[in-house]
């Protein structure tokens, strides 16, 4: 395998882990540097160029783009991807995760548990948006902060609106959240790699810090996750587009509360804390997905003319429920089912004999006119009333 690692930091310590675990298993590999590329539309193919000359061929590559070149790192990215070039990381992934209030927009979606989190614009509705999250303390957080910077506690209201007030003032946008009490400055970094967690680390923190990253001083320790928070740190994953991410994780009194998803994960840490060989994990990951490119599901599939993908809820009421895919009559009616998601289990090419349970989703490919009319319509939004105290009943005089 020919791999180019995308990096600014050749001498980085996870880039030089990175590189030397490709070249102990006999690959190929060079450090490209990402602002080097220029990105060539001008002929009948897309193309590009580094250092001033077409680039050669290349079986994957691994990006490591820094959040001060996000925009160009993504487009060079997006263009690898049009060459059918091998990437873990997609370009629109590394986009999403890197935006703090577009991950967490995408994650509330897939009901992964996350600190209460609200953003405004409004100077006018900041206390209100602190009191829907739990009142003060409230972390507030710069939309694309890194390494902990740009996450302050507030420990009042005074201070929250006077801080939120300042950056807004800066053109600086911020998300206001949750501050999880429970978590007592602790954390925990699971390290994604395809469909499963190939090490894990709890992050503490010193003093009177509450951030627990390892550049502001936290130490780290090994710990063996419970079953359900890797099951949140790969959903988490997979839903932001991203097959080798760092998931950040608070212990909270109900479960794991994904904080981010990194799409450029630290090894250093995380290495040294498990004694784990992280590196040659991702090595080993990508040589084996390089024979299958990266490719829009969506996209390709309603390219046939009436056909295309969509899920299909089984509510409670349905009459699909208490049946096995067989004899649901979804393949009579040439729909054919991909993969079952039930809670936070998915099945891929399930079997006809699986039973469908309440809830279940089920992701298609068929006929859009068949599956447009086994979804409901779209519920309304209730608003939601705020109750007032009681008042006393007048008295007559």
């Amino acid at each position: 395998m020919k791999l180019g690692i995308l990096s600014r930091a050749p001498r980085s310590y996870s880039t030089q882990r990175l590189r030397t675990a490709a070249l102990d298993r006999g690959h190929q590999v060079k450090v490209l540097n990402t602002l080097r590329f220029a990105i060539d539309l001008s002929g009948e193919e897309p193309d590009l160029q580094f250092r001033g000359r077409q680039l050669s061929d290349y079986d994957a590559v691994l990006p490591r783009i820094g959040n001060s070149i996000t925009y160009f790192g993504t487009a060079v990215v997006r263009q690898f991807e049009q060459m059918d070039v091998y990437t873990p990381n997609t370009a629109n992934g590394i986009g999403n995760s890197r935006d703090k209030l577009r991950a967490s927009q995408i994650l509330s979606r897939h009901n992964i548990g996350m600190p209460a989190t609200t953003f405004v614009w409004d100077r006018a509705d900041v206390i209100p948006a602190i009191e829907r999250v739990g009142g003060a303390p409230v972390v507030i957080k710069l939309l694309e902060g890194t390494q902990g910077i740009g996450v302050i506690l507030a420990p009042t209201l005074k201070v929250a609106e006077a801080i939120i007030e300042t950056l807004q003032s800066t053109r600086q946008q911020v998300l206001i959240q949750r501050f999880v009490k429970e978590s007592r400055g602790r954390d925990i970094r699971a390290l994604v790699v395809g469909d499963r967690v190939v090490a894990a680390m709890r992050r503490v923190a010193q003093g009177d810090e509450f951030r627990s990253n390892v550049h502001r001083g936290g130490t780290v320790e090994r710990v063996d996750l419970d079953p359900a928070y890797e099951q949140v740190a790969v959903r988490a994953a997979q839903i932001m587009g991203l097959k080798v991410a760092g998931v950040d994780m608070l212990e909270g009194d109900d479960g794991p509360l994904v904080m981010e998803v990194n799409s450029s994960p630290g090894l250093e840490g995380i290495e040294m804390a498990t004694k784990l060989d992280v590196a040659g994990a991702i090595i080993d990951y990508i040589d084996n997905q390089v024979a299958f490119p990266q490719i829009d599901v969506r996209e390709r599939l309603s390219v046939s003319t009436g056909y295309g993908v969509a899920e299909i809820v089984v509510h409670g009421d349905a009459d699909l429920v208490g049946k096995t895919l067989g004899e649901s009559g979804l393949r009579d009616l040439d729909i054919t089912v991909l993969t079952l998601h039930r809670g936070t289990t998915v099945i891929a090419n399930p079997f006809n004999r699986h039973v469908l349970e309440p809830d279940d989703r089920l992701l298609c490919f068929g006929k859009l006119e068949e599956m447009r009319s086994m979804i409901p319509a779209r519920p309304k939004r209730r608003a939601r009333i705020k109750k007032l105290p009681k008042q006393p009943l007048p008295i007559d005089s």
